[in-house]
């Protein structure tokens, strides 16, 4: 099938590349030229495991294509709409300026038949207005929903073998659903759950389960400072209560809380909307959530200040990790990162390193002093400050990290380390929510 991808950020050039690795023929369209350049020959402007070797062998078998020019897809049947919806400034609504506008630039060049598919986070509502827009426009195209679940770091995965479809439909479009089981052909060979619901439905799918995956995570961001003022551990607490089948281990870590460009913008959002529907009391426990996940930051800053003697002004803090996760470049609302400016702020000697996100970091925080190696940040350090989880840092060997540091003082933000080994070699360990 031939298909169109509009907005080819994270989302779109992953969903573009695995769509021509699974035999569609991809046009990918952007209006930002540079972009398109680097799409073009094969790299990606963002990392993610397996997109690059993904993007050169798509691009190599001509299936995949980018371009600045809309007209492109004029060739396609599918067309998706995978461009950001970022908060805006002044509010914690969804800015739709950028789906708006690739619908609009659709539109001239859609023909009866086609479907546009839009994958972008929106406000309930926006599909069923987008729709009539598409029906008005009167090429004879129709429009569906159909939310992406990807998760930074696995995107490549998720999209090739999902772990649920949903597709939001306007009613009796049996149409628009042949042709989104064509696209997904594959997926649903293998098994892979599909869910037909409505517009409104398919809309809050995406930032309904957002909303409960950071309601989880601050859950056990709260119970880490009911820990804290108990002595009690809050990573043998999680695991206990994990062995419950109804609320289960994952997304029970505690640390540092989450980040990134979705989830603290999509449950803004989701409480924006709620409250433009007078439905916010329904939502207001999600105000408590995004507190508690931000509140872990300043506690982060806090431990740091005790372990150097209540004072980071003129100390060297070695950070390690920057990005809002482990296998990302990505520093959007990243905690790890305002933590170390919050430090370097009250003075701090900050050195900051991350295996991936040293130039999306410099870009954004171009004042802090930024390193390519542990080595490096951690030369000399009066505390360490472990931000990210990242493998090579979980797998630090104490003893050697300790010949290179000032003080062996360490604070943990993510709960990773193992404090039995790294006080064993002689380094004041101290993690939130741990004793």
């Amino acid at each position: 099938m031939k298909i169109s991808v509009i907005g080819c950020g994270y989302l779109g050039a992953v969903h573009a590349a695995c769509m021509a690795d699974l035999g569609h023929e991809v046009v990918g369209v952007d209006v930002d030229a540079a972009k398109v350049a680097l799409l073009s020959a094969g790299t990606p402007p963002f990392f993610e495991p397996g997109l690059p070797e993904l993007l050169r062998s798509a691009i190599a078998s001509g299936r995949l294509s980018f371009t600045t020019d809309i007209s492109a897809v004029r060739e396609a049947t599918v067309h998706f709409i995978a461009v950001g919806t970022p908060q805006l400034g002044e509010s914690n609504a969804a800015d739709l300026r950028y789906v708006d506008a690739a619908v609009e630039g659709l539109l001239p060049h859609l023909r009866d038949g086609d479907l546009v598919v839009g994958k972008s986070t929106v406000p309930v509502g926006t599909a069923a207005r987008l729709a009539e827009l598409v029906r008005s426009a009167g090429s004879g195209a129709t429009l569906a929903w159909n939310p992406e679940f990807l998760r930074e770091g696995f995107a490549v995965k998720d999209t090739l073998a999902p772990d649920r479809l949903v597709y939001g439909l306007a009613p009796g479009d049996s149409v628009g659903e042949r042709l989104l089981d064509s696209v997904y052909a594959s997926a649903l060979a293998l098994g892979t759950p599909k869910v037909v619901a409505d517009f409104a439905t398919a809309e809050l799918v995406k930032v309904a389960a957002n909303a409960f995956l950071a309601t989880k995570i601050s859950f056990i961001n709260a119970m880490a400072e009911v820990a804290e003022a108990t002595g009690a551990d809050v990573t043998q607490l999680a695991d206990a209560i994990g062995y419950d089948a109804r609320i289960g281990r994952k997304f029970l870590n505690a640390g540092l809380g989450f980040g990134g460009g979705c989830l603290p913008k999509d449950i803004r959002g989701f409480m924006a909307r709620a409250e433009e529907l007078g439905v916010d009391q329904a939502l207001s426990f999600l105000r408590e959530v995004d507190s508690i996940n931000l509140r872990r930051r300043g506690r982060m800053v806090d431990l740091v200040t005790e372990v150097v003697g209540g004072d980071v002004a003129g100390k060297r803090i070695a950070v390690l990790g920057l990005a809002f996760k482990p296998d990302s470049d990505d520093v959007r609302d990243s905690p790890a990162i305002d933590v170390a400016v919050r430090l370097a702020a009250l003075g701090a000697d900050v050195v900051a390193t991350d295996p991936e996100a040293l130039e999306t970091s410099r870009r954004r925080f171009p004042d802090l002093n930024y390193v390519a190696s542990v080595d490096d940040a951690v030369r000399g350090a009066d505390a360490v400050a472990l931000l990210t989880e990242w493998k090579t840092y979980r797998a630090l060997d104490p003893t050697l990290v300790g010949s290179a540091v000032a003080t062996r003082a360490i604070v943990d933000g993510r709960n990773c380390l193992d404090p039995v080994q790294w006080r064993a070699a002689g380094w004041l360990y101290r993690a939130l929510g741990r004793p």
